[in-house]
């Protein structure tokens, strides 16, 4: 089964992966922004996300796979890669298991290492809403609120939500399929992958993702690679500060 993807402009292909309960309407203006400095781009929506496939499986390395059948699928080679958080982890696995397809990667606010399960408050409050009750948009977002207080977090949620058919939302997500496999999305990078082409990872400034201790290990897995921080922003660094992000990957990716 294919993933879904937007594809915008003509040229080199840039493949955009979303992060974890995101989809490739978030990337929509960056998208477009890109396509018009002469990238291909698929923004991609990865399995049970978005408008791609539901399945019962669920890894990374299936993740990763999805992506380079994708390629195939499209003819793609010599592609970009750029992925944030979870879509980070897959971009990375990408890279060390299909070098040849990759020339260029960028990782949005992760590192290659294990880290502990921090998802269970959203996925709480995502599994609180009853859509057998027929709730409306309003009274979702009620439900969610009293979990995720933080309106950003809860309105980027929150677009996942779509009308099933009349009368009856749901969300894009296999959301059970995520609460049954919390730890696989904190998962390390196998250690024995490499990717000696040039890697560009961005770190929020007020986002504690990649810490200075994790600079010896993302060193060993990309020796070719630079670490940057995007000013005035946290983990959603692309959204919060969209100029500084859109700069330092095209001076990345044209440099």
């Amino acid at each position: 089964m294919s993933l879904y993807s937007r594809i915008e402009g003509s040229g080199k292909p840039l493949l955009i992966i979303h992060g974890f309960l995101g989809m490739s309407d978030n990337w929509k203006t960056l998208g477009t922004q890109f396509a018009a400095q002469g990238y291909e781009v698929h923004a991609l929506d990865l399995r049970n996300h978005g408008k791609s496939f539901h399945s019962d499986a669920f890894s990374y390395q299936l993740m990763a796979d999805d992506v380079y059948e994708y390629c195939q699928q499209h003819n793609l080679t010599h592609i970009d890669l750029l992925g944030h958080s979870m879509g980070g982890k897959v971009a990375m696995l990408v890279a060390v298991t299909y070098p040849e397809l990759v020339d260029k990667l960028i990782v949005a606010d992760i590192g290659p290492k294990q880290y502990a399960p921090h998802h269970q408050d959203i996925l709480k409050g995502l599994s609180a809403v009853d859509f057998s009750q027929k709730p409306g948009r309003s009274e979702v977002e009620a439900i969610v609120e009293s979990y995720i207080p933080d309106f950003g977090t809860r309105q980027f949620l929150l677009k996942n939500l779509y009308w099933k058919e009349p009368g009856q939302l749901a969300f894009r997500f296999n959301l059970d399929v995520f609460v049954r496999n919390q730890e696989v999305i904190g998962e390390s990078l196998p250690y024995e992958g490499h990717f000696e082409k040039p890697v560009l990872f961005l770190k929020g400034e007020k986002s504690g993702y990649i810490k200075s201790e994790d600079v010896e290990l993302i060193e060993h897995h990309f020796p070719f690679s630079k670490i940057e921080t995007i000013k005035n922003a946290g983990h959603w660094l692309h959204a919060e500060n969209p100029t500084a992000f859109f700069e330092a990957v095209i001076s990345f990716l044209k440099g």
